[in-house]
C-alpha cells in the first residue's frame, strides 16, 4: 500500500543565545513562516549543566513550553559534540590526538574521542537525563544524538584509548597474531607482530603504513562511531517510546560507515549546503561560474538519495525516513568563498530534497548570531532579529506545500546505484593515482543517470539492495562478494562495472583470480596492468570519449565483445550479455554513451534533457526542476500531465510539478 507524507519545514533554534523575552516572538514567527518541526539544544551541554552534576533545567522546560504552545513540534539534540569545559578538565584524555598525536583542544567542538570510555559514560548520563526529563513531553516529536559525526576529521583518533581498543578489537578479529600476520602480509617489509600488544596505531610511520592495517584501523574507528550512537540511541528508546531517534549526517563524508550507523536509527538526516559543496567539492571552473549561486545540479540530489537509503537499512523498506536537518538559507561562514544564492535557489534546494522522498526540510538556522564562529552564517531572521530573505521563501514554499498536500514517498527505483563506505576508504588508502576516489567515480555515473532523465536508489553493496533491478551500477566496489555477484548474475537485471571493482580482498590483498575478483565470471574480463595518468594526459578512445586518469590493460574470453578500444589498440568498453565493463574512469560523454545505450537495453527510455534541467518522479508526481540562468522550455518532459506547481518555460532555478497522465 502506497504511503502518503505531508511534508514539513522546519529550523534549528538556540534559545540560550536570545533574551528570554524574545523566544514568544521567534515561536510566532515560526508558525507564520509554516514552520512545524524546532530542532533545540544540540550544543547546550554547559546550559544544561553548569557544574558537575547540576543540571538546569529551567529554560529548556521554558523553550519546550513556548514553542509548544504554538504547535511546534520539537527535535531535541543531545550535547555531546560540546562537552563543556568542566568535563574536559576532569577527563583531560577524553579528547582526541590528531595523526601527528597533537590533542584536539577545547574551544570549538567535537573536541572527544570516541574510543574513550569515560566519555561515553559521560554521553550516557547527559543522555539519559534529558531522556528521563522530556521522553515523553507532548511537543516532543524526535530526538538527533550528537551532531554531525565525523565534522572537522574527527572519527580517527590517536590516543591511548584509541590504541587499546584498536587492539582488542583486532584480537577478537584474529583472535591470534599469526593470523593478524596473514592477513595483512606482514611479511613484507619485516613487520610481523608475535603480540597483539605490539601493534601501534597506522600513524608516525616514516613512509605509507600497510594499507591492510590502515583498512582496519578504519573499521575500528567506525565500529566505534556505531557504538557511541548505539549507546544513546538505547537510552533513549527505554525513556522515550514513540519518539523517532536520528542523527544528522554530512555532505562528502566517508570516515564511518553511515549504513552501520543507520540500522539503529528511525530516520536519516544530513545538513545540505549546496554553495558551500560547490565550492569545496567541485573543481571544474566553467560548472562552479554557471551554477555559482545554485549549486551542482547533482550533488545535494546524490546525498538524497544515499541518505534515504540510509534511512531505510533500520526497517528494511523502500520507503525509509529522512530530512533535511539543516539546509542552506543563505551565504554560509566556512567555504573557501561564500556566494550568495540566486533568486528562487532556496526554493529549489526544498522541493529537490521533497521530491526525493524528505520528510521535513529544515533551515539552519532561525537567527543569525552576532557573535562567535558562525556570526557570518547567514540565517532566516537578520542578527537584529527582523525577517530576512529566507524567512519569505520559507512561508511562500510552505504555502505551496499545503497546496500540494501529502505525497506519496518515492518508489523502489528501476536503476541502483553501489555506494560502499568501505571502497571509499581503500582508494583514499590506496589511491594510486592521486585524484581518484569512490565518491568520484559513484557520481560520474550518477550524473549520466540524471542527465538521462533518471531516478536512482543509492544503495550499499548487498544482495537484497540490488536484486528486481532493472540496471545496477558498480562504478569501484573494491572487493565485493560472491554474494553480490551472484545476485546479479541470475534474473535479467543489467549491469555497468566501472574500474577497480573486486581489485582487492576484504583483506586488502590483490585478488588471488586478478580483478575484478568475484565479478570476472560474470563480466569475462581479467585484469592484468592498471596505470593512473595526470589529468593532463587522458587516453584517447576511438569513439572520441576519453579515460581520464585511470586506465586498464584487460584481457577477455571469447564471449566478450569489445564496443570500444582506446586509441593504441587496448579494450576499453567491454560487453558480456546483459554486463558492460569500462576499463576506466569514463568522462562525461563516455558515461552518458554507456549510461544511455544500458538503459534503453534495459527497457528504461532516457530523456534528451537540457543540460540545466534535471527531473525527479515520485509516485505520480513528477518535478521538474532548472539550474541554469535562463528560462527553458520544459514541454517535452512534462509527461503531458497536469501542472500542480510552476508553469513552462521554467524559470531560472525554478520547480514545476506535474501530477502524470
Amino acid at each position: 500500500m502506497t504511503t502518503l507524507r505531508k511534508q514539513r519545514l522546519g529550523t534549528c533554534y538556540y534559545p540560550e543565545h536570545w533574551p528570554r523575552e524574545r523566544w514568544e516572538t521567534d515561536a510566532a514567527l515560526m508558525a507564520e513562516a509554516g514552520i512545524s518541526h524546532v530542532r533545540i539544544g544540540e550544543f547546550a551541554w554547559s546550559r544544561l549543566e553548569p557544574e558537575p552534576g547540576r543540571y538546569d533545567f529551567g529554560w529548556m522546560d521554558e523553550a519546550f513550553d513556548v514553542l509548544g504552545a504554538q504547535g511546534l513540534r520539537i527535535v531535541l539534540g543531545t550535547p555531546t559534540a560540546t562537552p563543556p569545559k568542566w568535563l574536559v578538565d576532569t577527563m583531560p584524555d577524553m579528547v582526541a590526538l590528531d595523526d601527528r598525536g597533537d590533542p584536539r583542544r577545547f574551544g570549538s567542538r567535537r573536541h572527544y574521542c570516541f574510543s574513550h570510555q569515560g566519555y561515553r559514560a559521560e554521553c550516557a548520563r547527559i543522555a539519559e537525563a534529558l531522556a528521563r526529563r522530556y521522553g515523553t513531553h507532548d511537543a516532543l516529536e524526535a530526538w538527533q544524538i550528537d551532531n554531525e559525526y565525523g565534522c572537522h576529521d574527527t572519527v580517527m583518533s590517536y590516543s591511548r584509548a584509541a590504541l587499546d581498543g584498536f587492539r582488542n578489537w583486532l584480537a577478537q578479529k584474529y583472535q591470534s597474531p599469526d593470523a593478524l600476520n596473514r592477513a595483512w602480509g606482514n611479511v613484507f617489509w619485516s613487520k610481523e607482530y608475535s603480540s597483539f600488544d605490539a601493534i601501534d596505531l597506522p600513524n608516525l610511520t616514516v613512509t605509507e603504513p600497510n594499507p591492510a592495517h590502515v583498512m582496519d584501523f578504519w573499521r575500528y574507528s567506525s565500529d566505534q562511531v556505531v557504538a557511541f550512537n548505539r549507546l544513546q540511541a538505547d537510552i533513549i528508546r527505554r525513556h522515550s517510546p514513540g519518539r523517532a531517534v536520528s542523527h544528522n549526517f554530512m555532505g562528502s563524508e566517508i570516515a564511518f560507515d553511515h549504513y552501520a550507523v543507520g540500522a539503529d536509527l528511525d530516520i536519516a538526516t544530513w545538513d545540505s549546503y549546496p554553495l558551500g559543496f560547490l565550492d569545496r567539492d567541485t573543481s571544474d571552473e566553467a560548472v562552479k561560474l554557471r551554477y555559482l549561486g545554485v549549486g551542482d545540479p547533482d550533488l545535494q540530489a546524490f546525498h538524497h538519495d544515499l541518505y534515504r537509503a540510509c534511512g531505510q537499512v533500520r526497517n528494511g523498506q523502500s520507503e525509509g525516513r529522512w530530512w533535511v536537518m539543516e539546509q542552506q538559507p543563505g551565504p554560509v561562514n566556512w567555504a573557501p568563498f561564500n556566494p550568495a544564492p540566486e533568486p528562487g535557489a532556496l526554493r529549489l534546494w526544498a522541493f529537490e530534497a521533497f521530491a526525493a522522498g524528505a520528510e521535513i526540510v529544515s533551515y539552519f538556522r532561525w537567527r543569525q548570531p552576532s557573535f562567535a564562529q558562525e556570526q557570518m552564517h547567514e540565517a532566516l531572521l537578520l542578527p537584529n532579529g527582523d525577517r530576512n530573505e529566507g524567512w519569505h521563501v520559507c512561508k511562500k514554499v510552505a504555502g505551496e506545500l499545503n497546496a500540494l498536500g501529502a505525497v506519496a514517498a518515492p518508489e523502489r527505483a528501476d536503476v541502483a546505484l553501489v555506494f560502499d563506505y568501505e571502497s571509499a576508504w581503500a582508494w583514499a588508502i590506496q589511491p594510486q593515482g592521486a585524484d581518484f576516489s569512490h565518491l568520484d567515480m559513484a557520481l560520474r555515473f550518477y550524473r549520466a543517470l540524471r542527465r538521462a532523465g533518471v531516478s536512482v536508489d543509492v544503495v550499499p553493496p548487498t544482495p537484497q539492495a540490488v536484486q528486481g533491478r532493472k540496471l545496477v551500477v558498480l562504478p569501484s566496489v573494491y572487493a565485493g562478494s560472491a554474494a553480490l555477484a551472484n545476485a546479479l548474475s541470475g534474473g535479467d537485471t543489467h549491469l555497468i562495472v566501472g574500474p577497480r571493482t573486486g581489485s582487492k580482498t576484504r583483506d586488502f590483498q590483490i585478488h588471488p583470480n586478478l580483478p575484478p575478483g568475484p565479478f570476472g565470471a560474470l563480466t569475462g574480463v581479467t585484469v592484468t596492468r592498471v596505470e593512473s595518468r595526470p589529468p593532463f594526459a587522458p587516453v584517447a578512445l576511438d569513439n572520441g570519449t576519453l579515460f581520464e586518469g585511470w586506465r586498464e590493460f584487460v584481457r577477455h574470453g571469447d564471449d566478450v565483445t569489445v564496443q570500444a578500444r582506446c586509441a593504441d589498440g587496448h579494450p576499453a568498453h567491454l560487453v558480456k550479455g546483459r554486463v558492460h565493463y569500462l576499463a576506466g574512469r569514463p568522462d562525461a560523454r563516455l558515461a552518458d554513451s554507456v549510461v544511455r545505450r544500458v538503459l534503453a537495453d534495459a527497457g528504461i527510455a532516457p530523456l534528451d534533457l537540457h543540460r540545466d534541467v534535471r527531473i525527479r518522479d515520485n509516485g505520480a508526481i513528477r518535478y521538474l526542476f532548472n539550474y541554469g540562468p535562463e528560462p527553458v522550455d520544459v514541454s517535452p518532459w512534462t509527461g503531458k500531465g497536469d501542472a500542480l506547481l510552476g508553469e513552462t518555460p521554467l524559470e531560472p532555478r525554478g520547480v514545476m510539478a506535474v501530477r502524470r497522465a
